[in-house]
């Protein structure tokens, strides 16, 4: 297992580097910092200024190496947008974002998992189709009109919850479900397929025969087997909430990394931007870690291979 923990964490590490790498490298390619500082009106003067006062006439994998060993001590640098340290910034939103996306993911699994099990349950029967049709339609509904939908329908004909802001939890209702509604088709299908698979196996009738039958059969039998693929989706789906959360967040007036974000790009916020970038594909790649760890732990046979 310690092996096994090692591999998987190197090659987490590994393509932790390369999209540090290349997103400084994209980023500092396709805009110049400085002119990006100084403005659209800024005199050549000016922006040389700027160059040499930043340190942006040195070569650029030079600064991408200063900039990762700040990452290691903990030193994020500066934001040009903010005129604060880019660590100060993601510290005040991060627990936002976290907040967000571990409430979506709760609502993914509330609404998937027993959705999928009752699909299982019962193939080809009006609740499997029922559920068929929602993962269709949830798939094909975009998070910023599902988002503005739920404003008209809950803020503004109906007001019961808030429509922007994050100060309370009745705030993170309608960001939750519509970030959370997006992941529903994926582990739906998973569930409901894996469900299937599993319930045709031979130890399954053994059980039938003994007399289990409905909740006791999937707890005690069905669902261990059949979750697997399940923990890696939900693992990798949370890793996407952080990253996909700048529409929901935008949509909702929500103060977290990903409307951070947005905000950095539209202030040309290159240091803040790249920061953020590195903190969702690292996010993204320690939740496929945590998966391939979880999976190996509820199967041997992985660890083997």
């Amino acid at each position: 297992m310690l092996k096994y923990i090692l591999q998987r964490s190197a090659l987490a590490l590994a393509v932790a580097f390369v999209v540090s790498f290349a997103t400084f490298m994209l980023l500092n390619y396709s805009v110049d910092p400085a002119t990006a500082m100084a403005g659209e009106d800024a005199t050549p003067e000016v922006i040389e200024q700027i160059r040499q006062a930043y340190g942006f006439d040195r070569p650029v994998m030079v600064r991408y190496l200063e900039w990762l060993s700040g990452v290691v001590r903990g030193d994020f640098g500066e934001s040009y947008y903010w005129n604060t340290t880019v660590a100060a910034l993601v510290l005040d939103r991060a627990p936002v974002t976290i907040t967000l996306a571990l409430s979506a993911l709760l609502v993914t699994i509330v609404i998937a998992v027993p959705l999928g099990a009752f699909a299982a349950l019962r193939p080809n029967s009006w609740i499997d189709r029922f559920a068929l049709t929602f993962a269709v339609s949830a798939q094909a509904i975009p998070n910023f009109w599902l988002g503005l939908m739920l404003i008209i329908l809950l803020g503004v004909m109906f007001p019961v919850l808030p429509i922007s802001g994050d100060s309370t939890w009745q705030h993170f209702v309608m960001p939750a479900f519509v970030l959370g509604a997006s992941s529903v088709p994926a582990v739906m299908r998973l569930t409901r397929t894996g469900l299937i698979e599993v319930m045709e196996s031979d130890y399954i009738r053994t059980a039938k025969a003994k007399g289990y039958r409905g909740y006791a059969l999937l707890h005690r039998h069905a669902m261990r087997n059949a979750i697997l693929p399940v923990v890696s989706v939900l693992a990798v789906q949370l890793g996407q909430k952080f990253g996909g959360s700048v529409i929901t967040e935008t949509v909702f007036a929500i103060n977290g990394l990903g409307r951070l974000a947005l905000q950095s790009i539209l202030g040309s916020d290159i240091p803040t931007v790249q920061m953020l970038i590195f903190i969702f594909a690292l996010t993204f790649v320690l939740m496929n870690l945590l998966a391939d760890l979880l999976n190996a732990a509820l199967d041997p046979r992985i660890r083997i291979s």
